[in-house]
């Protein structure tokens, strides 16, 4: 459905409310275009808007379809702008990604929303409170939606690491527990976003070096700056991941240690008691010519024998560390 259609005359929004027919007929003008913001279409709401801007029909499938990678294609005059949207969930500790998909003309932006996260209409505000930025066209609102996207990156980024700095104390916490399962939970959530904001960098290197004419020679450094907050982010998930692949393999050594120990206090305490078991066994023999056996110190003297080298093997254990 459409969410909203804007026209923008010299990068002020035009008062009032349109439809798509009136907004495509006033962006034939000169120094006009339209802002034009779509969620999840189908074919039928979107096939007005193919044939009036000619949009490409690959482009076209890929919008309507979705699951597609960051990326930037040029067909013909028109730019098709691919980008990952993120939401983190602190109480699921997952991460959900949308997607915007966007189709830049000499007088036209079709922004087509998929899923959850980034919605615009903040975008929306804050850009028309700068019309000499909007003069500049429509790659000012392609770098108005992708800033917009690249700084919501920044909260998923900031919950992902809470949660890696908690299972990290719990890793070195002296409280005995085994957070495998939460490590593995958290490093598939990372490497997913890392993949769905990973390849946005080369689009916007792209787009930051300025080889398109559609693109405002005042709006590239607008993208520069926003280039180099996504390497910050791309590099701080890098970081993050062998991060949570060390603190993985940290639980695991510790893990081993603890089976060890274990193992070891069990393996001590079976020797301990396999002295009593032995003497009770032999003297639990029914031979008619046992020595001892109708002696009156017999009794005290085989418990005393089992104290005396059940209480030097458990000293000997300790010492050793196996107790």
């Amino acid at each position: 459905m459409i969410v909203d259609c804007g026209i923008y005359d010299a990068g002020v929004r035009r008062p009032g409310t349109f439809t798509f027919e009136q907004a495509f007929e006033a962006s034939k003008g000169p120094g006009t275009y339209v802002w034009l913001g779509l969620y999840e279409p189908t074919e039928e709401e979107f096939a007005s808007v193919r044939s009036s801007f000619e949009l490409h029909e690959l482009a076209v499938e890929d919008a309507l379809k979705a699951h597609q990678r960051p990326k930037l294609e040029v067909y013909d005059d028109t730019l098709f702008v691919v980008i990952k949207t993120a939401r983190y969930g602190d109480r699921e500790e997952a991460v959900t990604l949308g997607e915007i998909l966007l189709f830049v003309g000499v007088n036209f932006v079709v922004v087509v929303r998929h899923g959850e996260g980034s919605p615009l209409i903040e975008t929306r505000k804050r850009v028309e409170k700068r019309p000499e930025l909007l003069a500049c066209g429509p790659g000012a609102v392609l770098w108005a939606i992708v800033d917009h996207v690249v700084d919501d990156y920044l909260p998923v980024l900031q919950g992902l690491e809470r949660d890696i700095d908690e299972v990290e104390d719990a890793v070195f916490s002296p409280v005995e527990d085994n957070p495998a399962e939460r490590i593995y939970f958290l490093k598939r959530e990372l490497m997913e976003f890392l993949r769905g904001v990973r390849p946005l960098l080369d689009p916007l290197d792209r787009l930051a070096r300025g080889n398109f004419t559609l693109l405002h020679e005042d709006v590239r450094p607008y993208f520069r700056d926003v280039n180099d907050h996504l390497v910050r982010v791309v590099e701080q998930l890098e970081g993050d991941r062998d991060l949570l692949t060390s603190v993985l393999q940290s639980n695991l050594t510790q893990l081993s240690i603890r089976q060890n120990e274990d193992m070891r206090k069990i393996s001590a305490w079976a020797a301990i008691l396999a002295v009593p078991t032995m003497i009770a066994g032999i003297y639990g023999m029914n031979f008619a010519h046992m020595p001892e056996l109708k002696a009156v110190w017999g009794y005290p003297f085989a418990l005393g024998l089992m104290l005396a080298v059940c209480t030097g093997l458990w000293k000997a254990f300790k010492r050793s560390g196996w107790l």
